[in-house]
């Protein structure tokens, strides 16, 4: 049983549509806000008291500092009565597109180079401004499933979302205690030794990977829950040895990522981008790099369904936003629906329609 149904007012202006998906902490639901439109609500599973409720919201809390447009933005914090008692819940952005491990499943195996460094920009844009507070924020826990895809009217924005892990660091030692995703886990991490932004960068390094090869580096074939040290022994192979698209500067880039020695990986979120720009800029001067022309795999039933309804809505007087929600989850779901309606979609959400 669910903690809120469809159809539950959660205040005067929040009423309950539909469960997005759960956790072991917590429910997402999509709800629908009188005068802001379509929300996402972050309900807590557990009975807490109110100063328990209190180190549950710090996610929201910490989230209301950032404000930058690469990380989901909070809308308000509360509690909520719910079938099994009172529950804290805070809403936040909806982004109808889904997650970046949807837009990984419709590119498989591996996706466009060019589409995967700006994936990793804006990633390490937007962690840059977590960990550029004082002290700093340390995510702890990035994956495909805490991205959010989704279009303005510039075109793909990114939003790093799920900071339920999210942790200051000791403003003296600048690390945190160990928490994430094991494949995503940095060694030092899994040897207990703490979480620093160095321990960030190896995630969106490991993701980085990932998008480019369909293979997680390190992986020897043994358990990832624990440290190894014969696991780590050898470094990965270059990107491009899987993904001939990919150019050596950002092989080096992705590698550096990944180094098993913190001191020797690049430090935070901030030197990464620093570094992406600068391949941007020299590639930019040269030309992208060929990776030969791939024909992108023809759309699903359930994408291309969404693009025509999409398509049917944006004709009628005042369901435009709604449209390109719907065209938003088409256009991560299929690749061949993303080159045909992405510059609409961006349209769209300028208010444009033609």
């Amino acid at each position: 049983m669910t903690l809120l149904d469809n159809g539950d007012r959660v205040t005067e202006t929040l009423v309950v549509d539909r469960m997005l998906g759960e956790g072991a902490f917590a429910e997402v639901h999509r709800v629908r806000h009188e005068y802001l439109g379509w929300q996402a609500m972050k309900v807590f599973k557990r009975v807490a008291s109110l100063e328990e409720t209190r180190t549950l919201l710090e996610e929201a809390r910490l989230l209301s500092t950032l404000g930058h447009p690469n990380i989901v933005r909070v809308f308000d914090a509360g509690t909520v009565r719910t079938a099994r008692g009172v529950r804290g819940f805070f809403t936040m952005e909806y982004v109808a597109g889904g997650s970046l491990e949807r837009l990984a499943r419709a590119h498989s195996p591996t996706a466009p180079v060019e589409l995967v460094v700006e994936v990793v920009e804006q990633i390490a844009a937007g962690l840059t401004a977590a960990h550029e507070q004082d002290p700093p924020i340390l995510h702890r826990d990035l994956t495909p499933a805490n991205i959010l895809v989704g279009y303005d009217g510039s075109g793909m924005r990114l939003r790093v979302s799920d900071f339920g892990l999210a942790k200051r660091a000791d403003p003296f030692t600048m690390l945190a205690s160990a928490q994430g995703t094991f494949a995503f886990m940095a060694p030092e991490v899994l040897r207990r030794e703490g979480y620093s932004r160095a321990s960030d960068v190896w995630s969106v390094g490991t993701i980085a990977y990932l998008l480019l090869t369909n293979r997680l580096p390190y992986d020897d074939g043994g358990p990832l829950s624990s440290y190894s040290p014969s696991r780590f022994a050898r470094g990965p192979l270059p990107p491009s040895r899987y993904n001939p698209g990919v150019d050596a500067e950002l092989d080096r880039i992705v590698l550096a990522t990944l180094e098993v020695t913190t001191g020797d990986r690049l430090a935070s979120a901030g030197v990464l981008a620093d570094e992406l720009r600068k391949r941007r800029q020299r590639v930019d001067r040269a030309g992208k790099p060929d990776g030969g022309v791939v024909e992108p795999p023809p759309p699903s039933a359930r994408a291309r369904l969404l693009a025509e309804e999409a398509l049917e809505l944006s004709r009628r007087a005042g369901q435009l936003d709604r449209a390109a929600d719907l065209m938003e989850e088409a256009v991560n779901l299929s690749p061949d629906l993303r080159a045909r309606y992405l510059p609409m979609l961006t349209l769209w959400r300028r208010g444009v329609t033609l």
